[in-house]
């Protein structure tokens, strides 16, 4: 089903002339008109036919929760072909209509513009943020649907944006100048429209770059990864394993299959907002890990911890995780079945204990991604929480968008429907509008209880911890997203993309001009180190620095007659370059040397993933 949602001063119809397949209607029913009212333009398609009647309850919710967020007392339901070009039969559209019709009508005043109609109408909308808004409801396409994701679908949100000194103020109502990007977040995420209708910006970069591409041997979501887009993910792995290690975790591995039918795990798959995959071995219906939380919960449930050791840290990069997103979600690696997800988590004390870990990983998330190339204006903020953990650590809150600096949206919910009583996610915004969250921390109060998770307080009584998640980066081929994508949108503004150094596949490359300069430019490049390579190729100078430009490499140095009488480099540094005004600067190899190693100083490293000459080189997009 398509929906449009409407939020009108009025709307008004009038039903001219029947088509084949209209509805029988009294003369009554073939006009209407409703003041301040939420109008749901609908479009019922052949998914639909599977399960009407399901159809019709999710998408009375998706229309009820924004009736209520825009205070509507009235509804609209409109028929609407033009939303779908896979419509239903109309059978299965009507009787859909006609269930929502009486669903709504239990708690809202509904009038109903009949099917198979041509009709005229008039609408006026109102044009606030949430006035015009879009929904795709889709049943599952066979995977296991938790209660969480059931709740998701059920629970009200009251969406704010807070400001520092904590005013807080409707979404609709705040006054978005200056942040214009946060606007954009707000919608998506009031919206929920997270299919994607155009190809990102960073689909493009990652093959022409031959980092990542589409893999059509495996199921969608999962990808390949050529020799520099699988370097660029090593080193962004071990980058933010490091991290968590210095923030005092221990590194554990655990299963990617569990058992469905395990009660703990049974449990906790009905708490957990995702889709699995399922298998069936030995006679058991095993599931493929979302996450570490249930290898690394099952492990705390059998260790003997006492109150000395926390707060207590397990970390675990998960290669691989996997969850059943939705075809429509599937471009490039912005959203994957299968990904690699940093997974920390953390048993604290106490609740006291439990916030000040959450304040020390969202700022430790903070700096990751600054590492990683992405400052705070880069991305947005989205902290959640329940009403009652708002009002009693309302300061703690308003902590939090302090070190920040700037407005964040707030999700808040009357009552828990999840297992975590406060969460932030820190989510960029890409070249199409859609956000995609990345660091995140959550308190969870639900599972020391169902994994029966205790540590010896120092009365000798046994006692339940506070648990935190924690990804400090979010997943890692999330985060290679996101950086494609800002240097995407830095391009479009005019700027020379390039990759933090320490990522760069190429970190220097040398260029001979003549046969008679390689054994110069050999002696350089071993004097350099690093990942250096030699652009050997039968190819004249200018396409070689044309090459190296459009593969992004930070230094690229020519040796020709003049460097090697000199001894000195004339080095094109493209941090420093603008679009046809490259920055060149004579130095000496040392001086070149010691320039890259302040650059990439503290940061993992990995060797030149491909053959140093570039003429050995194979080609793989």
């Amino acid at each position: 089903m398509q929906l449009l949602l409407i939020h009108s001063d009025f709307i008004e119809f009038e039903a001219k002339r029947p088509t084949k397949v209209a509805e029988e209607v009294s003369d009554e029913a073939k006009s209407g008109r409703l003041e301040e009212a939420l109008c749901a333009f609908i479009a019922v398609e052949k998914f639909d036919e599977e399960d009407p009647e399901a159809v019709v309850a999710q998408a009375a919710r998706e229309i009820e929760e924004v009736a209520r967020q825009v205070r509507a007392e009235r509804i609209m339901v409109y028929p609407y072909a033009h939303l779908s070009s896979a419509l239903s039969n109309p059978e299965t559209a009507v009787k859909v209509l006609k269930g929502l019709e009486a669903a709504l009508k239990a708690d809202f005043e509904v009038a109903r513009a009949p099917f198979g109609w041509y009709k005229a109408f008039t609408i006026s909308c109102k044009g606030h943020p949430l006035s015009e808004l879009s929904r795709t409801i889709r049943l599952g396409e066979g995977e296991v649907v938790s209660q969480a994701l059931k709740s998701e679908a059920r629970a009200v949100s009251y969406w704010r944006v807070m400001s520092k000194g904590g005013q807080m103020v409707p979404a609709e109502e705040f006054d978005y100048t200056g942040h214009e990007k946060l606007q954009k977040f707000v919608r998506y995420e009031i919206e929920k429209s997270r299919a994607v209708d155009k190809v990102p910006p960073h689909v493009e970069l990652m093959r022409r770059l031959e980092l990542v591409d589409y893999e059509p041997g495996s199921d969608p979501g999962n990808m390949r990864y050529y020799p520099k887009g699988r370097l660029i993910k090593s080193l962004l792995e071990s980058y933010v394993s490091d991290r968590a290690m210095d923030m005092g975790a221990m590194e554990v591995e655990t299963p990617i299959m569990y058992d469905m039918d395990h009660p703990t795990l049974k449990k906790y798959l009905d708490r957990f907002p995702a889709r699995q995959y399922t298998i069936e071995a030995d006679k058991k219906r095993l599931f493929l890990r979302f996450a570490a939380c249930f290898g690394q919960f099952l492990m705390g449930h059998d260790m003997t911890i006492s109150h000395r050791s926390l707060p207590l840290k397990m970390f675990e990069l998960t290669r691989y995780s996997f969850r059943r997103e939705q075809r429509g979600e599937l471009v490039g690696i912005r959203r994957l079945r299968a990904f690699t997800m940093p997974d920390m988590h953390t048993l604290a004390r106490d609740m006291g204990q439990a916030m000040e870990e959450f304040r020390k990983q969202y700022q430790a998330s903070i700096d990751v991604l600054k590492d990683a190339g992405l400052e705070i204006g880069d991305y947005e903020v989205a902290i959640r929480f329940t009403r009652d953990f708002y009002q009693a650590n309302r300061e703690f809150i308003e902590g939090l968008v302090e070190i920040v600096d700037k407005p964040v949206l707030i999700e808040m919910w009357d009552e828990r429907f999840f297992y975590f009583v406060l969460k932030f996610e820190f989510n960029f915004v890409d070249a199409l509008d859609k956000a995609s969250a990345l660091s995140t921390v959550q308190i969870d109060v639900e599972n020391a209880e169902r994994y029966d998770i205790t540590y010896a307080d120092a009365d000798g009584s046994l006692k339940r911890p506070i648990l935190l998640h924690c990804s400090p980066s979010g997943a890692i081929e999330r985060l290679m997203y996101a950086l494609l994508e800002k240097k995407a949108m830095e391009a479009s503004a005019g700027a020379v993309p390039t990759l933090p150094t320490w990522l760069s596949p190429t970190q220097i490359r040398l260029i001979p001009v003549a046969e008679r300069h390689q054994d110069r430019t050999f002696e350089v490049q071993k004097a350099l180190g690093f990942r250096t390579d030699i652009d050997d190729r039968e190819e004249t100078v200018g396409k070689k620095i044309r090459d190296a430009g459009r593969e992004w490499i930070p230094y690229v140095a020519v040796i020709g007659d003049e460097e090697m009488q000199s001894g000195q480099l004339t080095v094109t540094i493209r941090a420093e370059s603008r679009p046809n005004q490259p920055a060149r600067l004579r130095m000496g190899v040392e001086d070149l040397r010691k320039r890259v190693a302040g650059e990439v100083e503290g940061k993992p490293w990995r060797r030149l993933p491909l053959p140093v000459r570039l003429s050995e080189r194979p080609k793989f997009v």
